[in-house]
């Protein structure tokens, strides 16, 4: 499965639907499962909340159509991203890694 900038692995756990690195993910279903949003739009993360029982839980919007979504996050989602979401530094966190690649 890929995203934004690398290839993602499938979880042993449950199913993935954000890269592990950047945290986004893509805007495919209207109802949870169904796939049927015309709009295949990036879904952004835009902020973090810490719930009791789930862990983290990752605060999307749609860059096409404004709609926002909540998913749980993943064990092995970077850590550095997850912080500079909770900073609000988000956008020069990714900025950073994308220069990066580059440059390798």
């Amino acid at each position: 499965m890929y995203y934004m900038w690398s290839e993602v692995d499938k979880l042993n756990y449950t199913s993935r639907d954000h890269c592990n690195n950047c945290l986004s993910s893509m805007h495919l279903d209207i109802n949870s499962g169904d796939r049927k949003n015309e709009y295949k739009g990036v879904m952004k993360p835009i902020d973090i909340e810490n719930n009791s029982k789930k862990g983290y839980v990752i605060i999307y919007k749609c860059e096409k159509c404004g709609a926002t979504h909540k998913n749980k996050g993943a064990i092995d989602d970077n850590i550095d991203t997850i912080i500079s979401l909770m900073n609000k530094t988000y956008d020069k966190h990714i900025e950073k890694i994308v220069l990066k690649r580059e440059e390798d």
